[in-house]
């Protein structure tokens, strides 16, 4: 117990500091209209139909849905269908989203798999939301493999640059918005 207890602390003190409660407000809240400009800006042919957005990153298909009112945001990937998963990969998939899923995350709802980032919409910051887009990218293109959000990798391999490469490209991208 007490090295889990360690652990988390240790973790905690890692945070970014996009995401401590203490760090000065430095955007103004992300509204629908704010979102549009970043995705437009990510992808010019995306879509809009109220609260939803749909865009191409890396020729995945991305949708996002909102609910202003709840103040609440989803990204979702949809990967494959849940029929056939064995018990070994649904564990993978766990400990995917304890260590290299990073802020994404590997879900199941209605029969299917997804790569997803869900999040509170006001406090999201736009640095925040393009690379939060691109690991959601990143997991469903790295199923089956590296299981990875690309933001982070804990070895020394070649993967941490092939998979950062998406999310320094949409962060270049999103620095014009």
């Amino acid at each position: 117990m007490k090295h889990l207890l360690a652990a988390v602390l240790l973790s905690a003190s890692l945070a970014s500091p996009a995401i401590a409660q203490d760090a000065p407000e430095t955007e103004p809240p992300m509204t629908l209209g704010r979102m549009g400009e970043i995705i437009r800006g990510l992808d010019e042919n995306s879509q809009n139909a109220g609260t939803r957005f749909m865009l191409t990153i890396a020729d995945v298909p991305v949708v996002i849905v909102t609910d202003p009112v709840a103040d609440r945001m989803r990204a979702m990937v949809p990967i494959r269908s849940t029929e056939g998963m064995e018990p070994e990969e649904i564990l993978r998939l766990l400990q995917a989203n304890f260590d290299t899923a990073l802020d994404a995350r590997y879900a199941v709802a209605q029969g299917r798999l997804w790569a997803v980032f869900i999040h509170p919409l006001s406090p999201l910051e736009k640095d925040q939301f393009i690379s939060a887009l691109g690991q959601t990218v990143n997991i469903a293109r790295t199923y089956g493999t590296l299981y990875s959000g690309g933001a982070l990798s804990y070895g020394a391999g070649d993967s941490q640059g092939i998979l950062r490469g998406l999310i320094e490209d949409l962060l270049k991208k999103g620095e014009e918005i």
